[in-house]
C-alpha cells in the first residue's frame, strides 16, 4: 500500500516541506513515484520515518540518523534494542528532572529551601506548605510577607533547626512561668513576649508592635495556631496573647 506525501505528513505530524527535505538529502527517499513525479511512500518508508522522528526527538542530527539507519550491521531488532536503551536513559533523565522540579516547587511554596525529608526532620507533623496559599492570599501584598519569603529562601536545614530551638526554648520558658503561677501581665512574661517579637524580627520580618498584636489575636482565634502553641503547654496560646498585648501597651 502506498501513501501520498500529504497523507504521510498527516500521519506523522510533520510538514510536507520536511518530507521533501528528507528526500532531497537521501534520508527518506519514497519507494515510488507516479507518472507525474509525485512521491508515493510504502509501509516500509513509514517505518523508516518513524525511526527518523524517534531519533530526532532525542536530539540526534540528521547526518547521524542516516548513519544509524543505513548501518548494514544493524538489523531491525538491533534498532529496537538501541531505541529501547535510549528511551530508558531518557526516562531516567526525565524522572530526575521531574524530581528536581518537585523539590523546587516544594521549596518555593513557603520559600523554604528544604527537601520533604528535611522538612519532616525540622517541623515534624507540622507542614508549613498547608498554609502557603492562605498566607499568600492574606498577606502576599505586604512588605513583611515579601521579606519573610526572601529570608526563608536563604535558610538551610541547620538554620531552621537553630530557629526552631530558639522558639522551643522561648515557649518552654513561658510554660515555666505558667507553672510557677506568674501572671502573663508580669514583667517576666512581658520580657519573654518582647523576646518573641524580636525573634520574629531577627529571622523573618520587621515585627512591629502592631503586627505583634495582630499575631497575638491570631494565636487564639485560629485553632490551628492555638493547637500548635498549646502542644507545648495547655493554655500557652492565651497566655502568650496576654503577654504580647501587655508588652505592646508599655511601648506606645
Amino acid at each position: 500500500m502506498s501513501h501520498s506525501v500529504g497523507q504521510v505528513a498527516g500521519f506523522a505530524g510533520v510538514t510536507v516541506r520536511t518530507l521533501h527535505h528528507y528526500d532531497a538529502i537521501g534520508l527518506l527517499v519514497p519507494s515510488e513515484r507516479t507518472h507525474a513525479g509525485h512521491r508515493k511512500y510504502s509501509d516500509a518508508d513509514l517505518d523508516r520515518l518513524q525511526q527518523i522522528l524517534f531519533y530526532r526527538e532525542l536530539g540526534f542530527p540528521l547526518e547521524e540518523i542516516a548513519v544509524l539507519l543505513d548501518d548494514p550491521r544493524a538489523d531491525p531488532q538491533e534498532h529496537l534494542r538501541r531505541r529501547h536503551a535510549l528511551l530508558t536513559d531518557r526516562v531516567d533523565t526525565l524522572r530526575a528532572m521531574a524530581a528536581a522540579v518537585e523539590r523546587a516547587m516544594e521549596a518555593r511554596k513557603m520559600g523554604i529551601n528544604l527537601t520533604p525529608e528535611e522538612k519532616f526532620e525540622v517541623f515534624g507533623d507540622f507542614d508549613p506548605d498547608e498554609y502557603a496559599e492562605e498566607a499568600e492570599r492574606r498577606w502576599g501584598d505586604t512588605e513583611a510577607y515579601r521579606e519573610s519569603q526572601r529570608r526563608a529562601a536563604r535558610y538551610r536545614k541547620e538554620d531552621w533547626q537553630r530557629i526552631k530551638r530558639e522558639a522551643d526554648d522561648l515557649n518552654a520558658r513561658l510554660a515555666a512561668l505558667m507553672d510557677a503561677g506568674t501572671p502573663p501581665e508580669s514583667e517576666a512574661a512581658m520580657d519573654l513576649a518582647e523576646e518573641h517579637r524580636r525573634h520574629i524580627s531577627a529571622h523573618f520580618y520587621d515585627c512591629t508592635y502592631e503586627i505583634h498584636k495582630g499575631l497575638a489575636e491570631l494565636y487564639v482565634t485560629d485553632e490551628r495556631f492555638t493547637t500548635t502553641i498549646d502542644a507545648t503547654h495547655p493554655g500557652l496560646a492565651a497566655y502568650l496573647r496576654t503577654a504580647i498585648l501587655t508588652n505592646a501597651a508599655r511601648h506606645p
